[in-house]
């Protein structure tokens, strides 16, 4: 299983985008789904994670202004990032626990520029 994602940019600050990771390959489902940033400069964080079940975490930062998805028709992953902040400014990297025949896979996707201009 690979993990391709996409959708990063250019934004002004107060804009959106929507950060998606889709899945290739022969997967049963995408168990969990994690988010996490790399800021300039920065540690790397946690940005949000979905597990299947439906629970979800989201970093403190982001929390009323980020949304993430699963779509398990399509085995794809989605990070909608509404009113972006200067702050929100990093590579984002998406991880997900695939579900295959073989057992449980961790893919990582290649990282995505987010950039907030102020």
């Amino acid at each position: 299983v690979q993990l391709q994602a996409s959708g990063g940019g250019l934004v002004q600050a107060g804009g959106s985008l929507r950060l998606s990771c889709v899945t290739s390959g022969t997967l049963v489902s995408i168990n969990a789904i994690t988010w996490y940033r790399l800021p300039p400069g920065k540690e790397h964080e946690l940005v949000a994670r979905m597990y299947r079940d439906g629970n979800i975490l989201y970093a403190d930062s982001v929390k009323g202004r980020f949304t993430v998805s699963i779509d398990d028709a399509k085995n794809t992953a989605d990070l909608q990032m509404d009113s972006l902040q200067s702050e929100d400014t990093a590579v984002y990297y998406c991880k997900a626990d695939c579900l295959t025949d073989g057992g449980l896979q961790i893919v990582w996707g290649q990282g995505t520029l987010v950039t907030v201009s102020s």
